[in-house]
C-alpha cells in the first residue's frame, strides 16, 4: 500500500518537474555549442581534418536546431504541446540534451573515439524521439509542425551526418598529413553514398517524404563538396551525391505542396502511418 502510494506520488511529480528539467538541460545543450564557437581553440577550424570534413558553415545547422528546440521548450507549457512533449517524449528530451552536450564537449576537446561513441548514443536517442513523434503524434497544427515535428526531423537527419563525420575523425586518416589512398577514397565514397541513400529513404518514408531530414543531409553533402579540394575524386563524388540528395529534397517539397493543397493545410503525417526510417 505504501509502495503504491509512493509510486503514484512520483508519477504525479514527474510531469510537474519535467518542464524545469527540460529548460535546465536545454541551457546546458546550448552552452556546450556556444563553447565550441567562443573557445580559444576555434574547433571548427582547428579540429582534425579528414577526407569527409565539411566546410565550417555546415555546422550552422546547429543554430536552426537550437532555435526550433527553444520553441519546443516554450511549447511544452501550452495545452496542445504538453501531451507530446511532456507525456510522450518525456525523459527522452533531457536525456538527448545531456548526451548531446557530452558529445559536443568531447568533440571540442578532440577526444574523437569517445565523441564517436556519444554520437551513436545521440543518434539513438533522436531516433527514439523521432519514431514516437512520427508514429503516435500526427501534426494537428502549424505549432505542432514547427516545434515538434520539424526540430526532431532536422535533428534526426543531422545526427546521421554527425555519426559519419565522427567515425572518420576517430579512425580515419589526417588529411593534412596523409594522402588519400585507394581505400580511403572507397570508404569516403561509401559514406557519401550512405548519406545520399538515407536522404532518399527519408524522401520515400511517406508520400510527402521527410523534408527537413533530407535537407540536413543535402546541406551537409554540399558542404563536404565545397571543402574537399585535395582529392578530385572525393570532391566530385560529393557533388554528385549532393545533387542526387537535392532531387530527394525537391521530391519531398513537391509532395508537401501536393499534400497541403489536398488537405487545405500543412500536415505531414497521418496517425496510422509510421516512417520507414526507424534507425541509423
Amino acid at each position: 500500500m505504501q509502495k503504491s502510494s509512493l509510486k503514484r506520488s512520483k508519477n504525479h511529480c514527474n510531469p510537474q518537474n519535467a518542464p524545469i528539467v527540460n529548460i535546465i538541460v536545454y541551457v546546458l545543450f546550448l552552452g556546450s555549442n556556444i563553447y565550441t564557437v567562443a573557445s580559444p581553440s576555434d574547433i571548427y577550424f582547428t579540429g582534425k581534418e579528414t577526407y569527409i570534413t565539411p566546410a565550417p558553415w555546415a555546422f550552422l545547422i546547429w543554430t536552426l536546431i537550437h532555435i526550433l528546440l527553444l520553441g519546443t521548450i516554450i511549447y511544452q507549457f501550452f495545452p496542445s504541446g504538453k501531451p507530446t512533449i511532456i507525456d510522450s517524449i518525456s525523459f527522452r528530451l533531457p536525456l538527448l540534451g545531456l548526451l548531446n552536450a557530452i558529445f559536443v564537449t568531447l568533440w571540442a576537446r578532440q577526444s574523437y573515439i569517445a565523441a564517436f561513441v556519444f554520437a551513436l548514443l545521440v543518434s539513438s536517442a533522436v531516433t527514439h524521439i523521432y519514431y514516437i513523434v512520427k508514429k503516435h503524434h500526427a501534426s494537428q497544427s502549424l505549432a505542432d509542425e514547427l516545434f515538434i515535428h520539424l526540430p526532431f526531423s532536422l535533428y534526426h537527419g543531422w545526427s546521421t551526418v554527425l555519426v559519419v563525420l565522427t567515425v572518420f575523425e576517430a579512425f580515419g586518416n589526417d588529411a593534412l598529413h596523409e594522402k588519400a589512398g585507394v581505400w580511403t577514397k572507397v570508404l569516403v565514397f561509401l559514406a557519401l553514398f550512405f548519406l545520399e541513400a538515407t536522404a532518399a529513404t527519408y524522401a520515400f518514408s511517406t508520400p510527402e517524404g521527410d523534408l527537413p531530414a533530407s535537407i540536413a543531409i543535402c546541406w551537409s553533402l554540399f558542404a563536404i563538396f565545397a571543402h574537399q579540394r585535395s582529392s578530385g575524386f572525393i570532391h566530385w563524388s560529393a557533388l554528385a551525391f549532393a545533387l542526387l540528395s537535392l532531387v530527394w529534397v525537391l521530391k519531398g517539397g513537391y509532395g508537401l505542396v501536393l499534400r497541403s493543397r489536398a488537405s487545405g493545410g500543412i500536415r505531414l503525417e497521418d496517425p496510422e502511418r509510421a516512417p520507414l526510417v526507424g534507425g541509423n
